[in-house]
């Protein structure tokens, strides 16, 4: 790997994959909307051309929470666009490189067991129906350009990453940063702490920097196949309540459950076992990786934690 283009650098995972890469030697050339706006076909010719061997492509057009349940139909239009323009842009500019993409969780099936044989099976929640097809459709322009073009590609499939430095921009967050800024806030402001659902839902994180050393070995190895990228381990709403508690002092007991909230899937967690015969790494522990989200939060505390909202 020698001269990479990313799209989406300016992104939460962009933001680390960039920098690692460029620790490496590797020559960047990081995308953003600014640069390029990726819905519009024309904009594509500001992306340099280069004999580019790897092109990351992690710009999609979404956000956590319930973003997905309002916005459908934009999310389809515009995911379609910026996956169909940058593998039109990919097969005519750069086919001799090979293209890193991911799709999201959310297009498994509901109840689905979560292993990769079964990512373009059956019928993905109707709350994430638009996003999660258009990631499988995105699987399968790969697929295509690979038989009729002999184009290499690797497609990822992360459960939820996390770690310090998140987005700052007033988009919904996921549900680490939304438990650990509810927590904070009763921590210091005396705030009522009320969380979604009655805590038993269980959920699996990935620290952004074990994500971006487990793709880097990956992508090494393999081609022309997609696997799952999880931490092999979840755990409930009180699990992650009980462990932000420990980290900023905060009495666990005064925290009440909404159990009319939105509350998404009760379990969801990868079988890893594909990715696991290929790469090993130690994962980071929960623990430390929470403690450098609330570090995070109380660095950005007038941003994160006005006061008065």
């Amino acid at each position: 790997m020698k001269t990479v283009l990313i799209t989406g650098s300016s992104g939460f995972l962009g933001k680390r994959l960039v920098p690692y890469l460029q620790a490496k030697g590797i020559d960047v050339t990081a995308l953003n909307s600014k640069i390029c706006d990726l819905t519009d076909s024309a904009s594509l010719v500001n992306i340099p051309v280069k004999q580019y061997d790897h092109i990351f492509h992690l710009a999609a057009w979404t956000q956590a929470g319930d973003f997905c349940l309002h916005h459908s139909g934009e999310q389809w239009i515009i995911n379609q666009q910026i996956n169909t323009n940058i593998l039109a842009w990919w097969q005519k500019h750069a086919p001799q490189a090979k293209m890193i993409a991911w799709g999201t969780s959310v297009s498994y099936a509901t109840e689905s067991d979560l292993v990769e044989t079964k990512y373009m099976q059956g019928i993905p929640s109707d709350k994430f129906y638009a996003y999660a097809m258009s990631k499988r459709m995105l699987l399968a322009g790969l697929e295509c350009l690979k038989k009729q073009f002999g184009m290499n590609y690797l497609y990822v499939i992360p459960s939820t990453l996390y770690g310090p430095d998140y987005h700052m921009d007033g988009r919904q967050m996921h549900f680490i940063y939304d438990l650990v800024r509810k927590i904070l806030r009763g921590k210091l402001y005396g705030e009522e702490v009320v969380l979604w659902g009655d805590g038993e839902q269980r959920r699996e994180l990935v620290y952004v920097d074990d994500f971006v050393e487990i793709l880097f070995q990956l992508n090494h190895k393999v081609s022309n196949d997609y696997f799952n990228i999880g931490a092999g381990e979840d755990y409930s709403i009180k699990d992650f309540a009980r462990i932000i508690c420990e980290v900023v002092g905060y009495d666990m007991g005064k925290i009440k459950y909404d159990i009319n909230g939105y509350v998404g899937a009760k379990s969801k967690i990868l079988n890893n076992e594909k990715v696991l015969a290929i790469v090993s790494h130690n994962m980071t522990p929960l623990q430390k990786g929470i403690t450098e989200i609330v570090g995070w939060f109380m660095s950005n505390k007038e941003t994160l934690l006005p006061q008065n909202i």
